[in-house]
């Protein structure tokens, strides 16, 4: 239903400088906007100042963003502001697929060997395709995964490198490969009359540049384009923005450095920086009023943020008066920290679940709080990953288990049939060879399973998603050394599944009160009363991974700065001085990024300790200064040659951070 608004309506409902963006005459603009600032808002209402002051037509409008449900909110939004429709506006795959199919029908893709009827292959298709190249050309999936190669393809045509420019390039192994397999993947897209996701840009760009007609007709109907967090755009994103806002030039963009996220997909916060370069007329805007946060958590924010020296940082400000102070909880062990949160949120909580987030780095976090959320009655739902048991490697090497004391399991049995009959014959020849004593201790029962049936070579440690997996086993292995007896850990794991430990009635009863679980990165774009980040600590936040490169400890700490501004009212930290890694128990430092907090924001609560909140914040700070000047120090640009040792020493809390990034 449209509800058409005047545009002195819209304009008064914005802030001074939210108005200036709005009212931008012409040529091109970047609106940095902080979080919580209404960029949505700004976006959409400019798109209405277009139409109904500048008389723009709505279908001369291209507006794209990056996910449908946040461009059906602009759809929204603009229909009610105008009561017109924008036809070009949605993801940028979206609005490529409409280009490329209008010229389809023109014969303008027979240069790339589609005709009308293309169809788009997704990501199960494209694995499909490539493993049927495997097959056919006798390659070994062991030696590099399908799913790590279609990966690189996917990120070659981020980058526009043909399979010809990949091959030239390529500098080891896995890039030849890559290259050898590309170039038979596109023949057989071509043979098939297919795209994958990636060519909906990738050949909608090159038709651009390559049909001077098609170029000009869309750069002559597109007056204006607008784009939605730029922060995120790719190379090929990049370019199909520049070509499609010329000549005019009339290109409106929102995005903000410090929610840069997502470099691991090819995201690149530089393009923001590029426009400077590219348009030498640009105007800038800034948007730094926050109507979402209080200004502690802002102040929180901006000091976490701050720390990044690669790009510029808005300074977030609020009218909200409440002075509330961050909490940060510090217990023994990872057990303890679930437990700890779960009895605060059960405390001071109890009718307000859907007003809290729980924030983690890893998904593979989500285990020790699911139960303890259970033993606590607490419902919860997990947003953009799976229950951690209910995740496929889980339940593959349950499967197994269950086998070892039960073969008439007939789902078990199933299960592990489907996993390979080959490895199911490797663990039943294990099996009968087997001690008891072995088969009862659980951390000896899981390993004997990986190795004899070689489960871990379904996963390659090159690809993210495997590494997740692994990452997933080896959580197994850590709730399985907490156990003296497999069919005890079964049991309970069994008790976890059914909702046992959390009365089922209740759960049923108060299934839209539940808190909302997720990861740093599925976060963005959200906003909750309450939230809780969880596990800050080196390691898991910053993560390991990011540790060799200032780069991607800049990433992390953007990362942070995204979840800190997720919370409205109240944000809690928390972490543990030991947590169970490889079956054993290692200490642990507190995230750097906590360090970097002015401590007069800060309330610490040490839940081992009961000493005053005085001396539990004087303990606290003087670790964190003393922290922080070590960080200080290691800001020098690192140049690491890791070996192997030294990172299983790391992890094994056998050597110091600060040591091992002097090394």
């Amino acid at each position: 239903m449209s509800i058409v608004l005047e545009i002195t309506d819209l304009l008064n409902k914005l802030n001074e400088e939210q108005q200036k963006a709005v009212l931008h005459q012409s040529g091109p603009a970047i609106v940095l906007a902080g979080a919580g600032s209404g960029k949505t808002r700004v976006l959409t209402t400019r798109a209405a100042y277009l139409i109904k002051e500048k008389k723009v037509p709505a279908s001369n409008i291209f507006l794209v963003t990056f996910t449908n449900k946040a461009a059906g909110e602009m759809q929204r939004r603009v229909f009610t502001f105008t009561g017109q429709k924008l036809p070009f506006s949605g993801t940028f795959h979206s609005l490529a697929a409409k280009i490329l199919r209008t010229q389809a029908a023109y014969g303008h893709l027979k240069p790339f060997g589609l005709d009308v009827n293309f169809t788009i292959y997704d990501s199960d298709d494209q694995l499909a395709l490539i493993k049927n190249i495997y097959k056919t050309n006798g390659f070994d999936v062991t030696t590099f995964k399908p799913q790590l190669i279609r990966a690189k393809i996917s990120n070659a045509k981020n980058e526009l490198l043909t399979p010809t420019d990949f091959k030239e390039m390529a500098k080891d192994d896995l890039q030849l490969f890559t290259a050898k397999v590309y170039k038979s993947y596109e023949k057989r897209l071509r043979d098939e009359n297919a795209v994958d996701f990636d060519d909906l840009l990738f050949i909608c760009y090159q038709l651009l540049v390559e049909n001077e007609l098609v170029r000009r007709q869309y750069q002559a109907k597109f007056s204006d384009v607008l784009v939605d967090e730029f922060q995120d755009t790719n190379k090929v994103q990049y370019f199909l923005s520049k070509i499609l806002t010329q000549p005019q030039n009339n290109l409106f963009v929102v995005g903000d450095f410090s929610q840069s996220i997502y470099a691991w997909r090819g995201a690149d916060y530089h393009n923001l920086e590029r426009l400077n370069h590219d348009f030498k007329n640009i105007t800038q805007y800034r948007l730094e009023r926050n109507y979402r946060s209080t200004q502690n958590i802002l102040d929180a924010a901006t000091s976490i943020i701050s720390n990044n020296q690669s790009h510029p940082v808005l300074k977030l400000w609020t009218d909200q008066t409440s002075k509330e102070k961050l909490e940060i909880y510090e217990t023994s062990t990872g057990e303890l920290e679930a437990e700890k949160i779960a009895s605060i949120i059960k405390e001071k909580y109890p009718k307000n679940l859907k007003d809290i987030a729980l924030l983690y780095r890893t998904n593979v976090q989500s285990r020790a709080f699911e139960e303890a959320f259970m033993r606590r009655q607490l419902p919860y739902k997990i947003v953009g990953g799976t229950k951690f048991y209910e995740r496929s490697e889980i339940k593959d090497l349950l499967a197994y288990l269950h086998l070892c004391f039960n073969k008439l399991d007939s789902p078990s049995r199933e299960r592990a049939q489907k996993i390979g009959k080959r490895r199911l014959q490797k663990f039943s020849q294990w099996l009968a060879k087997t001690d008891k004593i072995i088969l009862e201790n659980p951390s000896a029962c899981l390993q004997g399973i990986i190795e004899n049936t070689h489960y871990l070579e379904k996963y390659d440690q090159k690809d993210p998603d495997d590494v997740v997996r692994l990452d997933n086993i080896q959580e197994l292995f850590n709730v399985a050394s907490r156990f003296d007896n497999t069919l005890s850990l079964l049991e309970n794991i069994a008790l976890v599944q059914d909702g046992y430990l959390a009365n089922e009635n209740n759960l049923i009863q108060s299934e839209e009160n539940k808190i909302t679980m997720m990861s740093l990165h599925s976060a963005k774009g959200l906003e909750f009363p309450i939230v809780f980040m969880v596990g800050m600590e080196e390691g898991l936040l910053p993560h390991v991974r990011a540790l060799l490169e200032e780069k991607d400890i800049e990433e992390e700490r953007r990362l942070c700065y995204v979840g800190v501004t997720r919370a409205k009212e109240k944000l809690y930290f928390s972490y543990a001085r030991s947590r169970f890694t490889y079956g054993m128990s290692s200490n642990s430092m507190p995230s750097r990024f906590l360090s970097e907090i002015d401590q007069k924001l800060l309330n610490v609560n040490r839940s081992f300790d009961f000493v005053n909140q005085e001396k539990q914040n004087k303990h606290f700070f003087s670790q964190s200064k003393k922290h922080q000047s070590s960080i200080k120090n290691s800001k020098q640009k690192i140049h690491l040659v890791i070996d192997d040792e030294s990172l299983e020493a790391l992890l094994n809390d056998e050597l110091d951070i600060r040591e091992f990034l002097k090394k």
